[in-house]
């Protein structure tokens, strides 16, 4: 069983930045696949980041493409969310996922096994 715990949400003005950072449970973190993916009021959830196991690659929506940067320490079972230029569509609970089975990660929220309870992310106008 895997545990994910996200922090570092909170409210922050347009242009501004936050880092979410969700610790992961396990001694086998290293080999899993991690993702965020974030869902607005009446939205679905939608992917954000993916990182590959060895932090070899990384993936983003276009929608946040230049402005968050995924990253993982596997020596501290955390991976991260660097936020900037943070926009008010940015506005979202912010989820992390680990996926055992896709060592690359994925876009698809189907292929994650464990999630987070979410992080709020508020970006005033």
């Amino acid at each position: 069983q895997v545990q994910l715990v996200e922090s570092g949400g909170g409210l922050v003005q347009a242009g501004g930045s936050l880092r979410l950072s969700c610790a992961a449970s396990g001694r086998t973190f290293s080999t899993y696949g991690m993702g965020w993916f974030r869902q607005a009021p009446g939205k679905e959830r939608e992917f954000v980041a993916a990182i590959t196991w060895s932090a070899g690659n990384t993936y983003y929506a276009d929608s946040v493409k230049g402005r968050f940067t995924i990253s993982r320490d596997n020596a501290k079972n955390t991976v991260y969310l660097q936020m900037n230029s943070l926009k008010p569509e940015d506005t979202a609970v912010y989820y992390c996922a680990a996926s055992t089975r896709y060592y690359s990660g994925s876009r698809s929220m189907n292929d994650y096994d464990y999630w987070g309870q979410g992080t709020q992310v508020t970006v005033s106008s």
